[in-house]
């Protein structure tokens, strides 16, 4: 097996490991139920990751440097609309490419939950913001400038909405194989919730407006 393919096959077996992490928590995620999604055998998955823990280390790890990624693109520029248009631009690159990665990250912050995978949000939206996320979770955040200890609460409604749509449409985008022609529409529709009007987008919204290209939205 060539380091490339391997690495290919690897970064799979992540992804949809950690989208099953993600819907069903580690506890009850099993190593088989990780190699059916992705077609090989027990051993075969073994062969790539010698135990589920061994498996949960490397999504995590994988998770993190990703959202590290995103941060890194954005922490010099100054909070408003242009940091929060790229932070969702590279949110949304990392999402199509990785959904089921996206979802384990953002899962604490969207949903409420978490299961011990990232050290995330406990006791539901409210009292996991106020605890304060850690790991990728924290890092999605961190993108958009956010503290959830001293941001005012629209502005965290409407950065944990962003996040929420990043995860959901990423997902259906995978799922219906349309990643290039959503990408547009899944940034215009993340840029909307937070608030940022775009040029035009009182018109395309008008009844009887013209269709809008994909230029157009991501205008």
């Amino acid at each position: 097996m060539t380091r490339a393919f391997r690495q290919q096959a690897d970064d799979q077996i992540l992804d949809r490991a950690a989208a099953l992490f993600a819907q069903h928590g580690f506890a009850h995620t099993s190593v088989q139920a990780v190699a059916d999604a992705v077609g090989l055998s027990k051993a075969g998955l073994l062969h790539h990751f010698p135990s589920k823990d061994a498996l949960h280390a490397a999504v995590l790890a994988q998770s993190t440097a990703l959202g590290q990624q995103v941060v890194d693109l954005v922490e010099g520029m100054p909070r408003g609309p242009e940091r929060d248009r790229r932070a969702v631009e590279a949110l949304t690159d990392v999402a199509l490419a990785h959904p089921g990665l996206i979802a384990l990250m953002l899962g604490p912050i969207t949903q409420g939950g978490d299961d011990g995978l990232d050290g995330g949000l406990d006791g539901g939206l409210d009292g996991g913001l106020d605890a304060g996320p850690t790991g990728a979770g924290e890092a999605a955040l961190r993108a958009f400038g956010v503290d959830p200890a001293t941001a005012d609460t629209e502005r965290v409604v409407r950065v944990v909405g962003a996040l929420a749509a990043i995860a959901v449409l990423s997902l259906a985008a995978a799922r219906h194989t349309r990643t290039t022609e959503w990408r547009p529409f899944v940034v215009a529709t993340c840029t909307d919730a937070l608030g940022h009007r775009r040029p035009g987008a009182d018109r395309e919204r008008r009844p009887g407006a013209p269709g809008t290209s994909s230029d157009q939205v991501e205008a």
